[in-house]
């Protein structure tokens, strides 16, 4: 006798146990979304033992089953909780007046770095700029001259697009020298987001570009809203957030979002 063919329902629940049995329960993209059904309430086991239900001894259906190893139920993960630092102020009574003072205190200030492992690089460009570019920080092989790399090769080609010269935007970045790992918000709580606001008052510029998601917290963006303005003594600075320099160059398609966004963005500002 020749075995019966199985039906596709069967094929269905073979291939779902396998998965099971493999511990893939969820189907992951860009949003983590359940894939297999969740094991059965204890409750809505018990239910099942009333009328109706399978004699003692029958095999319980595929999805039903359960494997010899206890799954204790997922818990959604929280995020980690940030330990407060202690803020500190580093300006202090006498902030730099200018940008030429700005620039040593950038470079002389003990502790202000969290890395020693690279040297620090002083901001570029002159007062009054059409164009503000923000970075969180230099690249890991900039030494005298701020984003002198594949970085600072992609920003030249995108001023150049947007019909600026190079020498018409003040490039900055939020902290003085490459820091792998940086905890941008963290930083901003300890005080760094005081020395960027004051750093931006001193440049002056009539718009900001600000590249890097985590740079929101260092221009005293909220948690829950986007950053579009800065508000300082002198007035509002219209600011545009982008994904960073870096980001950029890996995925063409950011390319695409961020012109899209600039195009936009400069056509009201």
């Amino acid at each position: 006798m020749s075995p019966l063919a199985p039906t596709l329902a069967h094929e269905f629940e073979a291939a779902l146990a396998w998965w099971h049995l493999a511990g893939v329960d969820h189907d992951f993209a860009d949003d983590a979304t359940t894939w297999l059904s969740e094991p059965r309430a204890a409750s809505a086991a018990a239910g099942a033992q009333g009328p109706g239900a399978a004699p003692a001894g029958a095999m319980a259906p595929v999805s039903q089953r359960q494997d010899n190893v206890a799954r204790p139920a997922a818990a959604p993960l929280a995020a980690p909780e940030r330990p407060a630092s202690a803020r500190r102020d580093w300006l202090g009574d006498s902030p730099p007046a200018d940008l030429a003072a700005f620039r040593q205190w950038w470079m002389e200030t003990a502790d202000l770095s969290p890395s020693h492992g690279f040297p620090r690089v002083p901001p570029r460009g002159e007062r009054g700029a059409a164009l503000m570019v923000l970075v969180a920080q230099p690249e890991a092989d900039d030494r005298e001259r701020l984003l002198g790399g594949p970085q600072g090769r992609l920003l030249a080609a995108i001023l150049a697009a947007m019909g600026l010269d190079e020498s018409a935007a003040y490039i900055a970045s939020a902290l003085p020298a490459h820091a792998p790992m940086a905890d941008l918000p963290a930083l901003a709580a300890g005080g760094m987001d005081a020395v960027t606001a004051h750093h931006v008052r001193l440049a002056a510029p009539a718009r900001v570009i600000a590249f890097g998601n985590g740079l929101g917290p260092m221009l005293g963006a909220a948690a829950d809203k986007p950053l579009r303005e800065i508000n300082y003594t002198s007035g509002n600075v219209p600011v545009l957030s982008s994904e960073a320099l870096d980001a950029l160059m890996d995925m063409p398609r950011l390319k695409a979002r961020f012109w899209r966004r600039w195009m936009e963005w400069s056509a009201t500002n």
